[in-house]
C-alpha cells in the first residue's frame, strides 16, 4: 500500500477519519458508564465477599481496606452518574485512572499470579474498549503493565522494605507483599497477557464501532431519500452528504439510461450550501472517459507526478477482490478533464433503467482505502433500491398524468368542443336567416365569441398534449400544430427542420412545444399576419427554435437580447418564463408593420441541466 502514502491519515487510528467522528450520543455514553459502574461495584463486592470467605487470598489488612475503598468508590460513581445530566471527559479520565491504579495496587496484597483479583485488570481493559477504541485500550494495558513493573522495581531497589520499616515505626500493619510475585521472569508473562488482551479487546471493540458507524451512516443516507424530491433532488442530498463525509472538493455523477447512447455528468461542488446538480453532456467520448471499464464496483486512485511522467496508482474492488494497478489509460483521460491528486469512485445501478458512477475528487478523510471501497460498494447496494423506487415512482406519475390528460382531452373534444361547435353552427344559420339589423349584428358577435372559445379550448388541449412530447415526438408535434393552426385560422403556416435527429431532453422538448404554441396564439390574436413559419435547427450542438411572421410586429423596432427583455419586459411574459425554465437565450427582432421573429437558443449544457 506504499503507493497510497500521499493520503493524509492519523497513524494511531486504524479506522477512517469519518468513522472516528461517529461517537456515542450523550445518552448512550451515560448508559454505558452506568453499566460499567454497576459492573465495577458488583465485581468489587464479589471480590470482597470471596476474600472474607477465604482470607488466605489476601495477605494484609491493606488489601481489605483497598477493596472496601473500591466498593465505596464504585457507589460514589453510580451516584454521580445518576445525579449529573452529562458526563464530561475529565470525569471519565479520572474514573478510568482509578480503575487502572486499583488492580496494580491490590496485586501487592494477593497471593500468586493466578488469583481471582486479576479480573480487575481485564475489567479496566474492557472499559477502555467500550469507551474509546483500539489504541486507547492498548495504552490502558500498557499503563497497567507499567505500574506492575514500577512495583517490581520498588522491590528490587528496596523501596518496599523501607516502606514496611516506616509502617512498623508508626505502628501500622506491614504490606506483607511477596517480592517473588514481582520477579521479572514471572512478571513478563503477565505483561504479555495484558498487552495481548488489550489488543484483542480493543480490536474487537474497534470493529464493532466501525460497523456501527457504517450502519448509522447508511441509515442516515437512506433517511434523506424523499419521494417528492425526484431523482436529481435525492442525488444532490446523498452525494452532498458524501462530499462532507470524505471532505472532498467536488463530486461527479455519471448516468446513462438504458438504450440511450447519451451520458450525462452531474457536477456538485462542496460548499456551505449545496446547489442543485448541474448536468452537462459528456460528449461523444463520455463512455470511454467515465464508463469504459465495467469490471469494478468501486475504485480509489492517486497521482504521482514527476518531470518526466505522470503515474496513476489505482486500487479497484472487483467481484469482492482488491486489484492494484499502475499506469491507467482510463484515468489519464479522466485526469485531462478533471485534474485530481486522489479520487474515490463507486458504481451504481438503479434497476436496468439507469446506471452510472459517482466520483469524489480530493477526499481527505480516508485512512484505509480498501475499507472505504468495500463500504461504498455496500452503501450503493443499500441505497440503490430506494433511489430506484423514486425513479419508478416519478415515471409512474408522469405516465398517470399523461393518461389523465389524454382522457381529459378526449372528454373536451367529444363534449364541450363539439357542443360549442354545434351552437356556433346554429348561430350561423340564425344569422343567415335574419335580415340585416341590430339583431343580426348581435348574432354575428356571439358567433365570433363561440368560435374564439372553441379555438381557446383546442389550444388548451394542445398544451395538455405537449406534456407528452419528447425528442422523438417533437418534430411531428410541431408539424401537426402548424397544420392545425393553418386550418383553424386561415393563416398560411410552414414548418422547417434540418435533416438530423433531435437529441433534446423531454423537459426541454415540452417547453419548446409550449413556446411554439404560445407564439402561434399571439400571432392569431395580435399580429394580423398572413403567414407564419416555425423552424427547428441545430448548429454546433446548439438547438434553435425560430418563429417568424409577416404581421404587425412588436411595439419596438430592432433586435432585443435576453437582458433587455428582462429589464424592459418587452417580450411576452409566458414565453420569457418558459425560456428561463430551460435556461435558454431569447432574442426578438421586430419590424413594426412588417412582422417579427422570435429565436430561442438552448446550449448543450442548459439542455443537460434541464434533463433531470
Amino acid at each position: 500500500m506504499g503507493v497510497f502514502a500521499r493520503i493524509p491519515f492519523l497513524p494511531l487510528r486504524p479506522r477512517s477519519l469519518w468513522r472516528n467522528r461517529a461517537t456515542f450520543s450523550g445518552e448512550e455514553a451515560r448508559r454505558t458508564e452506568r453499566w460499567l459502574a454497576t459492573a465495577r461495584v458488583f465485581l468489587a463486592s464479589s471480590a470482597l465477599v470471596a476474600a472474607w470467605m477465604d482470607p488466605g487470598e489476601i495477605r494484609s489488612i491493606w488489601g481489605f481496606a483497598l477493596l472496601d475503598f473500591y466498593v465505596v468508590h464504585g457507589l460514589l460513581v453510580i451516584f454521580l452518574l445518576r445525579s449529573r445530566q452529562r458526563t464530561t471527559l475529565p470525569f471519565l479520565v479520572f474514573v478510568h485512572g482509578a480503575d487502572v491504579v486499583f488492580p496494580a495496587a491490590i496485586s501487592l496484597f494477593t497471593t500468586g499470579q493466578s488469583n481471582p483479583f486479576f479480573l480487575f485488570f481485564l475489567f479496566v481493559i474492557a472499559a477502555a474498549a467500550f469507551r474509546w477504541a483500539l489504541w486507547e485500550t492498548v495504552l490502558t494495558a500498557l499503563a497497567s503493565v507499567s505500574l506492575l513493573w514500577v512495583e517490581s522495581s520498588a522491590f528490587l531497589s528496596g523501596a518496599a522494605d523501607s516502606l514496611n520499616r516506616w509502617l512498623a515505626a508508626v505502628h501500622l500493619p506491614a504490606l506483607a507483599a511477596d517480592a517473588s510475585d514481582f520477579e521479572p521472569k514471572r512478571l513478563f508473562m503477565r505483561s504479555i497477557y495484558l498487552v495481548v488482551m488489550g489488543l484483542l479487546l480493543g480490536y474487537l471493540a474497534d470493529q464493532q464501532k466501525k460497523l456501527r458507524a457504517e450502519k448509522d451512516q447508511a441509515a442516515s443516507l437512506l433517511g434523506m431519500v424523499r419521494m417528492d424530491a425526484g431523482l436529481t433532488g435525492n442525488l444532490t442530498r446523498i452525494v452532498g452528504q458524501l462530499l462532507k463525509l470524505y471532505g472532498a472538493t467536488r463530486a461527479l455523477i455519471v448516468s446513462r439510461e438504458r438504450g440511450s447512447p447519451k451520458i450525462w455528468v452531474g457536477i456538485l461542488e462542496a460548499g456551505a450550501e449545496l446547489a442543485e446538480l448541474e448536468w452537462v453532456d459528456s460528449g461523444t467520448e463520455g463512455a470511454e472517459t467515465y464508463l469504459a471499464d465495467n469490471s469494478w464496483s468501486s475504485c480509489f486512485a492517486t497521482v504521482q507526478e514527476s518531470r518526466e511522467m505522470r503515474t496513476f496508482n489505482v486500487l479497484r474492488l472487483a467481484s469482492d477482490r482488491i486489484l492494484v494497478t499502475r499506469g491507467d489509460a482510463t484515468m489519464q483521460r479522466f485526469f485531462e478533464l478533471h485534474p485530481f491528486h486522489c479520487l474515490i469512485a463507486v458504481s451504481y445501478s438503479f434497476g436496468s433503467e439507469l446506471t452510472g458512477r459517482i466520483f469524489l475528487l480530493q477526499p481527505r478523510s480516508i485512512a484505509n482505502a480498501e475499507e472505504e471501497l468495500r463500504f461504498l460498494d455496500n452503501l450503493a447496494r443499500q441505497i440503490g433500491p430506494a433511489i430506484y423506487n423514486v425513479f419508478l415512482l416519478s415515471r409512474l406519475r408522469r405516465k398517470a398524468g399523461a393518461l389523465e390528460r389524454a382522457r381529459l382531452v378526449r372528454e373536451l373534444h367529444d363534449g364541450a368542443v363539439q357542443s360549442l361547435i354545434g351552437v356556433e353552427m346554429q348561430m350561423d344559420v340564425l344569422r343567415r336567416n335574419q335580415l340585416a339589423g341590430p339583431l343580426n349584428d348581435e348574432l354575428d358577435r356571439i358567433q365570433r365569441l363561440l368560435r374564439e372559445e372553441v379555438l381557446k379550448l383546442r389550444e388548451l388541449m394542445q398544451q395538455m398534449k405537449s406534456s407528452e412530447v419528447d425528442a422523438r415526438k417533437l418534430p411531428g408535434f410541431l408539424r401537426d400544430t402548424v397544420q392545425r393552426f393553418q386550418r383553424e385560422t386561415g393563416i398560411m403556416g410552414q414548418f422547417l427542420m434540418d435533416e438530423c435527429e433531435v437529441s433534446l431532453p423531454q423537459s426541454v422538448c415540452r417547453e419548446l412545444a409550449r413556446i411554439a404554441q404560445e407564439a402561434l396564439v399571439n400571432v392569431r390574436k395580435h399580429s394580423g399576419a398572413k403567414q407564419v413559419r416555425i423552424q427547428l435547427l441545430e448548429t454546433s450542438g446548439v438547438w434553435e427554435l425560430i418563429v417568424e411572421d409577416d404581421g404587425a410586429g412588436f411595439p419596438f423596432a430592432g433586435r432585443v437580447s435576453q437582458l433587455e427583455h428582462d429589464t424592459a419586459g418587452r417580450a411576452p411574459a409566458i414565453i420569457r418564463e418558459r425560456v428561463r425554465l430551460i435556461q435558454g437565450e431569447l432574442t426578438i427582432e421586430s419590424k413594426p408593420g412588417h412582422g417579427a421573429r422570435i429565436e430561442v437558443r438552448v446550449p448543450q449544457t442548459q439542455m443537460a441541466a434541464s434533463s433531470r
